[in-house]
Formats: C-alpha cells, sequence, structure tokens
C-alpha cells in the first residue's frame, strides 16, 4: 500500500506531509493513464480503498472508481497476465492510481511511514500510477491463491520474502507472482508482497488530480 519503493523510503520520511496546493486537474487521457481492463481483459478489479474492506475502515474512492495505470505500465502488465494466464491464474487488482489526496488522508490516519508513505511535494508509485497493488486468482474457480496474509498486513509476515509464519507453498505463490510480474519488467517492494513498481515509479513527477471514476 506504500506509495514508494523501498529506496526512496528514507527520503520520504523527511518531508512534510500536506496537501499540495494547486495540483493539477487532469482527464485520465490528458494524464496518460488507461484503464487497466483494457489492457487485461480477464483482470479482477477488486479496489479496496473503494469500499470500507481496508485498513482505515472506510471508503476513500469512489464506489465506481476505475483501475488506472500510466500508459508505460500496459505493455508489461499485459506480458505479465500472458505469463500468469499460461499457468492459470489471472491478475487480481487492489489498487492502482492513487489519488494524492487519498495518501494524505491514509497518512493522517496511520501516520507510521514503516507501513504508510508520507505523502510528499511529487507524485511517485502509486501516486503517479506506476505501482500496482495484485494478487493471483485460479483461472477456473476465481479462488484468490493463497499467499499467506491478506492486503495491507502491517505485520513482518507481508513482507515480500518473508519466511517466519509463511508455510512454504505460500512463499511459492508468492514467487509464483513475483515470476510473473518479472516477466512485464515489474519488481516487487520487499516490504509488500503485493505491492509491485513498474519503470520509472521512483521519478518524483508534478501531482496531477484526475478522477477516478
Amino acid at each position: 500500500m506504500r506509495t514508494l519503493a523501498a529506496g526512496f523510503a528514507a527520503l520520504t520520511i523527511a518531508v512534510v506531509a500536506a496537501p499540495v496546493a494547486g495540483a493539477s486537474p487532469a482527464t485520465a487521457e490528458q494524464a496518460g493513464f488507461v484503464d487497466i481492463t483494457t489492457v487485461v481483459p480477464d483482470a479482477v478489479v477488486d479496489l479496496r480503498y473503494a469500499t470500507p474492506d481496508n485498513f482505515v475502515g472506510r471508503q476513500l474512492y469512489p464506489p465506481d472508481a476505475r483501475c488506472l495505470v500510466h500508459e508505460s505500465l500496459t505493455p508489461g502488465l499485459a506480458k505479465a497476465a500472458q505469463a500468469l494466464r499460461a499457468r492459470d491464474a489471472k491478475l487480481v487488482f487492489w489498487d492502482c492510481y492513487r489519488p494524492h489526496a487519498v495518501q494524505v488522508e491514509m497518512f493522517s490516519d496511520t501516520p507510521d511511514p514503516n507501513w504508510v508513505a508520507r505523502p510528499g511535494t511529487l507524485a511517485r508509485s502509486h501516486e503517479s500510477g506506476r505501482s500496482v497493488d495484485v494478487t493471483l486468482a485460479d483461472a477456473g474457480s476465481g479462488q484468490l491463491v493463497d499467499m499467506g496474509t491478506g492486503f495491507d498486513d502491517f505485520s513482518a509476515a507481508a513482507k515480500a520474502f518473508a519466511t517466519d509464519g509463511v508455510t512454504p507453498e505460500q512463499q511459492a505463490n508468492r514467487k509464483w507472482l513475483r515470476d510473473g510480474m518479472a516477466v512485464g519488467g515489474l519488481s516487487v517492494y520487499s516490504g509488500e508482497w503485493w505491492h509491485f513498481d513498474g519503470p520509472g515509479a521512483d521519478v518524483g513527477r508534478p501531482i496531477q488530480d484526475v478522477p477516478l471514476s
């Protein structure tokens, strides 16, 4: 659920959390964002922040929110989905582009930079549409693959390469997801098994206010 790759964690801790005045309103098209379902037609979109089923316990996105990603991610996500599809799995998207105002609200609720990235004055990762939170589902039954923890589990077991409290089968399932995403050039954030960064996720960009629905 963090918005920054691990290499930028220390940097974000020093930034004061505050909404950025004058964030540029933009349409998805102007921001270079696309709906993931146009790229991965069999994607399961289960945006947890569009429901109260998340760590803050309340809805942060509109109920009809779309999973938007920057167009630079689309070739890689298509390749990853194809590789996973070949093993009878499909991608489930828990989060995609995240508006800056939502990140501010999250940090206000849980001001712990070990788990929630402190908002800055530039957009990176989720805020720039270049990171996704995903898991796998069985292509036939639709049942989620057992990864050992749920989404936004703030425990050591949620780390991508955790072994304590994570069975060998669950570890293998996480590797299955990592390997599939790596086919598309997306790398896992070591602190969360579900968070994957695409090219340029760590580059700071002007914050844009893009509607999710």
